[in-house]
């Protein structure tokens, strides 16, 4: 089947049509898009990991439309999540709650904790509200690519990784371009798992309350594996001065491999390099984050330079994925 223009109506309910029956559908987000199946459909849950070749003890993330749709799949949002909610719902923050049982349990990998999250995008707004005329309260939705690659922020990218028997609403580029922060919302005091655009100052500041890094309690969440995000190239987090120096160095080669360069720093032109100038807002650069490492690995680059990001929070999703994109 074609890609599917999301706005359409008859899109949205062809897709809810095929998720109600058990089939994945590619779904656009504010984050990436994901790869969607009902939450409370555990051989629908496993078709996500069957095709993503992810392993069934990573738990998935479960979008749901609003906070009345988030009661079905725990009991009761503590008040941390509900304050939480509160100021970033719709939006990309997800919450680790204690599950209810027998709800969701595939997607949560049998754990006693899910992590919900409401999506910020009018496609996928209207596929949730579709749904729940048909009685079903959310869906699974990973990032809708190969287990550890690169997060499409595209339809076309979704295509490319599962094919054209996969229905795919297109919903535009993504806006956000990384995936969303996690918050653990189960112990007394909330644990950061994963960061994303809304960065910890934003979430200290709404909870009143500073967040702690993650122990070895806390849950298993997406995206929290060593090695992530990563394209087919290598690639390298090269600080300012040894980036300048590496390719100073490779300049002075014959027959240099070819390069992909993404820095904030201008690059000379070299044989076989490819520059991409980083931009200086981090928010443009998690937005186009996955779309230059695609664009890398389409221009059959031997290896990646990525200058590392600032040390500074509003550069903490970016730099996760970046570092986690390194990680072989």
């Amino acid at each position: 089947m074609p890609i599917l223009p999301g706005a359409e109506p008859s899109s949205i309910e062809a897709a809810a049509a095929a998720l109600a029956a058990g089939q994945l559908v590619g779904l656009p987000t504010e984050t990436v898009y994901g790869l969607a199946a009902r939450a409370d459909d555990d051989a629908a849950v496993a078709r996500i990991f069957s095709a993503k070749g992810r392993p069934s003890d990573h738990p998935l993330i479960v979008h749901v439309h609003d906070m009345e749709a988030a009661a079905h799949f725990c009991d009761g949002l503590p008040p941390m999540a509900r304050t939480l909610a509160s100021h970033f719902w719709p939006g990309p923050v997800t919450l680790v709650v204690q599950r209810r049982p027998g709800v969701a349990s595939a997607a949560a990998a049998g754990l006693p904790t899910v992590g919900l999250r409401c999506p910020d995008h009018p496609v996928a707004s209207a596929l949730l509200r579709a749904l729940a005329l048909r009685g079903i309260f959310g869906v699974a939705a990973p990032s809708a690519n190969r287990f550890g690659r690169v997060s499409p922020t595209a339809a076309s990218h979704v295509a490319a990784e599962f094919g054209p028997e996969l229905i795919v609403l297109d919903g535009g580029a993504c806006r956000e371009g990384i995936e969303s922060a996690i918050v653990d919302c189960t112990r007394e005091v909330p644990y950061l798992l994963r960061p994303g655009t809304v960065n910890r100052d934003r979430l200290e500041a709404a909870l009143g309350s500073p967040l702690f890094d993650p122990d070895r309690a806390s849950p298993r969440v997406s995206g929290s594996l060593a090695s992530h995000y990563a394209p087919s190239a290598a690639v390298e987090l090269l600080p300012e001065e040894q980036l300048s120096s590496r390719l100073r160095e490779r300049a002075a080669q014959g027959q240099p491999a070819p390069l992909g360069v993404y820095s904030r720093q201008p690059v000379a032109p070299q044989r076989n390099l490819v520059w991409c100038k980083m931009p200086d807002n981090p928010a443009w650069v998690a937005h186009e984050l996955f779309a230059v490492l695609r664009q890398f690995d389409a221009q059959q680059v031997a290896a990646i330079w990525v200058e590392a990001p600032p040390r500074l929070p509003a550069w903490d999703g970016v730099r996760d994925r970046l570092e986690r994109a390194s990680v072989r």
